[in-house]
């Protein structure tokens, strides 16, 4: 069986048909459906050495599963849970084990990736660029370009989307949105959520929304995603707009341009990706840009970042402003697709084909 038919396979079971559209949309809003509980994940508790007491000194420092507690080193993880280094390496050999962190083959690979799913942009055009389905959970989708190119409202498209059933292009679940520039509007969510036939207000509760203040806030934010989905929260997309304003903000000048990368580093490493692998959610962020002095012909437009964000992100979009009221998202990094560019519109329903 290939790996198609096998995705094919798993959607069906959980995707139940019905005839009316409008239909289908007002119910994966609802809120009242839930993942199926699958195969029972191994706990904290399950651990030699691992506790209730030693396992709750765990989750307050941010450690919620066998994972995180597994790429811990022995001295961490005695300073987060107070207990000895030897039964420390005890327990994360354990977990290294039960987990089997080893190498597979293609084949094996290739099957851990077929519940990989796929939220539609509201575009067509945008969907092909990214592959025909849109952006894509276990990965980073990063949108940068100046303002008014659309960033924002593929964003607050997509926290729509992301609730739509999965024969309508959406992942059937919530949407978490980190906001650090005071752009998450409730009113153009119920715009977007309108033109789609579906209850608006149904549609902003599935959206979880938290402004963030400062970079150590918005590290912290991640923490609180991990706790929501431990607790039953379907969220299979995470939205941060922007990723890079309060790191340029805080860090400013090159004295302290190694102290900024270094720390968005372990942010997007240790808290995005791995977010997005353990959890199979969709990770998209938007970034600022600056002008490259050094560029002396084209598009002096660059990323804020540099090489760490870039090398981080799956897939990058670079955005601009088209003709006639257009915009422009040009594929710049993908690790399976080619360089292309395509035009879409931003409107009331959000992103689309034609104005």
């Amino acid at each position: 069986m290939t790996v198609k038919k096998e995705t094919e396979k798993i959607r069906s079971k959980e995707i139940p048909s019905t005839n009316s559209s409008a239909s289908q949309i007002k119910e994966a809003v609802s809120g009242e459906s839930k993942d199926d509980g699958g195969e029972k994940e191994p706990q904290l508790t399950d651990l030699p050495g691992i506790g209730p007491a030693v396992a709750a000194k765990l989750e307050s420092a941010g450690v919620y599963d066998m994972m995180s507690l597994a790429v811990m080193g022995p001295a961490e993880l005695g300073d987060a849970a107070g207990i000895s280094p030897a039964i420390a390496r005890k327990a994360i050999q354990a977990a290294r084990n039960m987990l089997d962190l080893g190498f597979t083959d293609g084949i094996e690979y290739a099957r851990k990736r077929s519940n990989v799913i796929n939220i539609t942009t509201g575009s067509k055009n945008f969907d092909e660029l990214l592959g025909g389905k849109g952006i894509e959970t276990r990965a980073i989708t990063e949108a940068f370009g100046a303002y008014g190119s659309g960033k924002t409202q593929l964003g607050l498209t997509l926290a729509v989307n992301a609730q739509l059933p999965f024969d309508r292009g959406g992942a059937n679940g919530k949407s978490v949105f980190i906001d650090t520039e005071g752009t998450f509007r409730p009113a153009r969510i119920k715009q977007i959520a309108e033109s789609l036939g579906a209850n608006s207000e149904k549609v902003l509760k599935n959206i979880f929304v938290a402004r963030a203040f400062n970079s150590d806030h918005q590290i912290l934010l991640l923490e609180k995603i991990s706790e929501m989905i431990k607790n039953g929260e379907p969220i299979k997309l995470l939205v941060v707009d922007s990723l890079t304003a309060h790191f340029r903000a805080e860090f400013a000048g090159r004295g302290q341009l190694a102290d900024r990368q270094q720390k968005l580093n372990k942010y997007i490493h240790k808290g995005l990706m791995e977010l997005a692998e353990k959890h199979n959610l969709a990770v998209y962020v938007t970034n600022q840009v600056m002008a490259n002095p050094a560029q002396m012909f084209g598009d002096p437009t660059t990323a804020i970042g540099g090489h760490i964000v870039g090398h981080a992100s799956t897939y990058r979009i670079y955005l601009r402003r088209g003709k006639k009221g257009s915009r422009v998202a040009k594929l710049i990094d993908s690790p399976n697709l080619p360089d292309n560019e395509t035009i879409f519109f931003v409107t009331d329903a959000g992103v689309v084909d034609e104005e």
